[in-house]
């Protein structure tokens, strides 16, 4: 079954870590077993597109590997991994916008440049109130759309920001 690999894997990732608690590759591969596991069966009720208590306590055991993977200080994190952590922090998971910001900047550090990074940055930065942050990022994911499509980009923004921040008073709830 597959919960028998995810043990197994879980298992496998936490003997390496017991001879190495820097292991990079161990902390990235258990993020992603963690991550992976939040969104199967029972952990995820794909009806409502929402985790569960069981989903959500996984994408707290991956945000944890993912933070001691951060401590050891990677000169560039993992983008891929990152990607996977921007949506564990982002509102269909932890809620935890400020961490969403800095995973979601791992990826753009990585990636080319592109209007819908910069409008999601815009989004989680103002989720996590970093005003001048949602400001930029909003600018420059203008500045990367054509003309024509700017005031659609702007608007579908501006509703993503709001839904998000109405949202607010429920975070703690989670985090």
């Amino acid at each position: 079954s597959t919960d028998k690999v995810f043990q197994a894997r879980l298992a496998a990732y936490e003997r390496q870590l017991k001879v190495n608690p820097q292991n990079a590759a161990a902390l990235l591969g258990m993020t992603k077993l963690r991550f992976g596991n939040a969104g199967t069966g029972e952990n995820f009720n794909q009806t409502q597109g929402a985790y569960t208590a069981k989903g959500l306590a996984d994408l707290r055991q991956a945000s944890a590997a993912w933070q001691r993977y951060l401590a050891t200080n990677p000169a560039k994190p993992d983008p891929n991994t990152a990607n996977l952590m921007v949506q564990a922090y982002g509102p269909a998971g932890l809620k935890q916008y400020d961490q969403a910001v800095t995973a979601l900047e791992a990826v753009i550090d990585s990636r080319k440049e592109t209007a819908n990074l910069y409008a999601q940055l815009a989004i989680l930065a103002a989720a996590a109130k970093q005003d001048r942050k949602a400001t930029l990022a909003e600018q420059k994911a203008l500045d990367l759309t054509p003309k024509k499509d700017r005031k659609q980009l702007k608007s579908e923004i501006d509703l993503q920001k709001s839904q998000l921040t109405v949202q607010q008073p429920g975070q703690s709830q989670s985090g």
